[in-house]
C-alpha cells in the first residue's frame, strides 16, 4: 500500500468514527486549483465528506463523498494532486509531504491509527445541509435567554457561539455516563459553579428534557454570584436546583451526590473538587479543570530540565502532567478514568475534559487499584521529589 492510499485509508477511518475535524489540500500541483478542504457533513441523514476546492478564478466546488470504499480511492487520487496533505481529528493529526526530489513522505500515520481505535476519544460536530447542528439544546431554552446567552427568538449572541458550544458538548458527556447513573431520581452537584451556566444547563437536562427528578446544588464562595444565581433559579422555577455560598473543600451533604460536575475550576480548586467527590463516593464524575499553576512551581526534576528551561514548553509540559495525575490519582481510588475533548482548541485552550466512573470493587483492596496508587506516588515523587516524612513532635 502506496502513502496516498495508507492517508486515504486513514481519512476513511476518522470520517467513519467521525473524529475527523478537517483535511486540508495544498501546495497544489495543478495550477487551476488552489486550495481544498474537507469537513464531515450531514446530508439527507447520512454523513458524507464535503471537499471544497477553491480555485485560480476564485470559484468553488462542493463535492460530497459517501464513507465507504469508493471514497477512499477518490481521496488516494485527489492527493497526487498536491505537494502536501494534512489530516486533523480530535485524536491527532498526520501529514502527507512531497519533497523536492518528489518522493512522498506520510509522517505521524501509525500513531494516529492507533489514537482513533480507542473507543474513549469524543466525536466532532458535523453540520447538516441546512447548517443546523445537531445538539441537544436549540437556543430557545429560558435558561439561555435568562443568562444571556440567547435573546428571546433563541439566536445565540456572537460573543456567547463558544459557550454554548461548551455547554452543549458537556451535555453530550454526561449522557455517555447515563448507564453509570441511577435511573430514577438523581442528586447532583456543581462544586466551584461560577455563574452557573453549566448547573442550569444540567438541571434543565435531567429535569425537563430526561423527565427526571433532580437535587441539585451549585457551590461557589462568592455571594454576590450565588445571589444572582438562586434568583434566576426562582424566577426559572427550577425548583430543585438550590445555590450555597461556601468553600467547597468544606461542603458538606447528607444527600449524597450521584453525579458531581465541575467547569474551569481555577489551579488546585479542581483538585478540592476531585477530593469532595472521592469524599462523596459519587458515581461519575466530570471535571474541566482551568489554569495549572502548582506543578509548574514545585517541579523539581533535573531528567525534565531540558523541558523546564523554556517557560511556554514547561507550561504546557505541567499542564498535561498535572491532569494525568489527577486521572491516576482518581484511577487509584477506584475509578475508571478518560482525558476527553471538550470544545475545539480553536475556541479555549481550556478545553480538557477529566471523566471518571466509579467502579463496583472501588472500595475493595485490587491488585489493579494497588498498582493504581504504585504508579500514582511514582510518578509523582518523580516530578516533584521524594517527600520528605514529618517528624514527630
Amino acid at each position: 500500500m502506496n502513502t496516498y492510499d495508507q492517508l486515504a485509508s486513514l481519512c476513511l477511518l476518522a470520517a467513519r468514527t467521525e473524529t475527523l475535524k478537517k483535511l486540508i489540500f495544498s501546495r497544489p500541483i495543478d495550477g487551476d486549483i488552489t486550495r481544498a478542504t474537507g469537513v464531515l457533513c450531514r446530508i439527507g441523514g447520512k454523513v458524507v465528506l464535503q471537499i471544497e476546492t477553491l480555485h485560480s478564478d476564485h470559484k468553488a466546488t462542493h463535492e460530497n463523498l459517501p464513507l465507504d470504499r469508493t471514497t477512499e480511492d477518490a481521496l488516494a487520487l485527489r492527493f497526487t494532486r498536491f505537494s502536501q496533505i494534512n489530516l486533523l481529528t480530535v485524536g491527532g493529526d498526520c501529514e502527507l509531504r512531497r519533497t523536492k526530489k518528489g518522493a512522498e513522505v506520510l509522517l505521524g500515520a501509525d500513531k494516529l491509527r492507533h489514537r482513533l481505535s480507542d473507543s474513549t476519544l469524543g466525536t466532532v460536530e458535523i453540520v447538516g445541509n441546512n447548517k443546523e447542528k445537531n445538539r441537544i439544546l436549540s437556543g430557545k431554552e429560558p435558561f439561555l435567554v435568562a443568562l444571556g446567552v440567547s435573546d428571546k427568538n433563541g439566536r445565540i449572541y456572537d460573543k456567547k457561539q463558544a459557550k454554548f458550544r461548551q455547554i452543549n458538548r458537556f451535555l453530550e458527556l454526561i449522557s455517555d455516563t447515563l448507564p453509570a447513573l441511577p435511573e430514577g431520581r438523581i442528586r447532583i452537584l456543581d462544586l466551584c459553579c461560577g455563574k452557573s451556566y453549566l448547573s442550569f444547563a444540567v438541571y434543565h437536562y435531567f429535569a425537563n428534557i430526561l423527565g427526571r427528578q433532580v437535587s441539585m446544588t451549585g457551590v461557589d464562595l462568592k455571594p454576590d454570584v450565588i445571589a444572582y444565581c438562586a434568583e434566576v433559579a426562582e424566577n426559572l422555577s427550577f425548583d430543585g436546583l438550590e445555590f450555597v455560598c461556601g468553600n467547597v473543600g468544606t461542603y458538606e451533604t447528607e444527600d449524597l451526590p450521584d453525579l458531581v460536575i465541575s467547569l474551569h475550576a481555577c489551579d488546585t480548586a479542581t483538585d478540592l473538587v476531585l477530593e469532595r467527590a472521592l469524599d462523596f463516593e459519587a458515581k461519575v464524575i466530570l471535571a474541566t479543570p482551568c489554569c495549572h499553576h502548582e506543578l509548574n512551581h514545585s517541579l523539581n526534576c533535573p531528567t525534565l530540565g531540558f523541558i523546564a528551561q523554556h517557560s511556554m514548553l514547561r507550561q504546557k509540559f505541567c499542564d498535561a502532567a498535572t491532569d494525568a495525575l489527577r486521572l491516576k490519582w482518581l484511577e487509584a481510588n477506584g475509578y475508571d478514568v478518560a482525558a476527553l475533548e471538550l470544545i475545539d482548541p480553536d475556541n479555549t485552550p481550556k478545553n480538557i475534559m477529566l471523566r471518571a466512573i466509579r467502579r463496583e470493587d472501588a472500595g475493595e483492596a485490587t491488585p489493579a487499584q494497588a498498582q493504581a496508587i504504585a504508579e500514582y506516588r511514582a510518578a509523582r515523587d518523580f516530578l516533584m521529589g521524594p517527600r520528605t516524612p514529618k517528624k514527630k513532635k
